[in-house]
């Protein structure tokens, strides 16, 4: 059975390379109905799962928060989910549990059959998100594939130009030394492609290029990264030119550099992470609440502690 339902030779031509979207039918599966999200949540390990919230709260304006679900059984958790402002990444879902990767092996054997890229390695998670979670604007460091399956979310995709994503932000998400968000203004959105995604829809944009996400209503997805030597090549690269900039003053350009010079950064940037003569920044996670069925909104304040499970 077919994956996808309107794939056409253009799809072909923009996949990796251009914004996206086409039709499938993932959801026909049955692994994503209430009632199989909560034994997922059920068995999956306490350490790939995340359940956050982001909001107004005073001492974390518009931060990311990460929460202590432990006390809580999967169905009021899913529940919390729905009714409230949190939302679960059960991270690696669709490697870890055998139903799963049947089915992501199903999808990525479907996108090797229509693109021609034969080898994809995907690792694939399972975001579970409230009306109103979102995701702020930000670029990931590998190639992403969207697959919507339930609710609807507007996916906001901008230019990859310096104005929205300069190296200088993509080398701070790389070296995990951004502290504060990506530079974000409104008027971003005037040059964003939208996509109005309703479920049954798959969509991908180019490597880096920066997006943010909004729910419209409850949402679930299915979020898969993969690798490929372009990624690497062009991270490595990046992870020197980083040096570049931040031991020696430098202000170089991706864009601007010349063949040669990216496959010595690149070569250079490997070698530096293997020797370890710069490291990345290790980011610590702090539980900041818990999730409490007793509480409106499902969110109890806690004094902030390191994530110990």
């Amino acid at each position: 059975m077919s994956v996808f339902e309107n794939w056409t030779d253009e799809h072909k031509q923009k996949f990796d390379k251009e914004i996206l979207s086409v039709k499938h039918n993932v959801e026909d599966s049955g692994l994503f109905t209430d009632e199989a999200l909560i034994a997922l949540l059920d068995k999956h390990p306490h350490n790939m799962l995340d359940v956050c919230t982001m909001g107004d709260h005073e001492l974390y304006p518009n931060q990311f928060r990460t929460g202590d679900f432990r006390d809580c059984d999967s169905k009021t958790l899913l529940k919390a989910v729905q009714d409230g402002k949190l939302w679960i990444n059960v991270r690696r879902a669709m490697n870890l549990h055998p139903e799963y990767k049947a089915l992501l092996d199903r999808m990525y054997g479907a996108l090797s059959a229509r693109t021609g890229i034969t080898s994809f390695n995907a690792n694939g998670g399972i975001l579970i998100s409230s009306p109103v979670a979102k995701v702020p604007y930000h670029a990931d460091k590998t190639h992403v594939v969207l697959w919507h399956v339930r609710g609807t979310k507007r996916v906001y995709v901008y230019p990859l130009t310096q104005e929205f994503m300069s190296d200088a932000s993509y080398e701070r998400i790389l070296t995990n030394t951004l502290i504060d968000d990506v530079p974000y203004k409104d008027a971003f959105d005037e040059k964003a492609t939208v996509l109005t995604l309703t479920g049954g829809e798959m969509a991908t944009w180019q490597l880096n290029q920066p997006h943010k996400v909004v729910n419209e209503t409850f949402c679930v997805s299915i979020t898969t990264e993969y690798s490929t030597r372009k990624s690497g090549f062009k991270n490595a690269a990046m992870f020197a030119q980083s040096l570049q900039r931040q031991k020696f003053g430098a202000n170089p350009l991706w864009e601007n550099t010349a063949t040669p010079s990216k496959m010595v950064k690149s070569i250079f940037g490997k070698v530096i992470k293997k020797t370890g003569l710069y490291k990345s920044v290790a980011n610590v996670d702090y539980v900041t609440f818990k999730v409490d069925k007793t509480v409106p909104g499902y969110i109890a304040d806690i004094e902030p502690v390191v994530r110990n499970f």
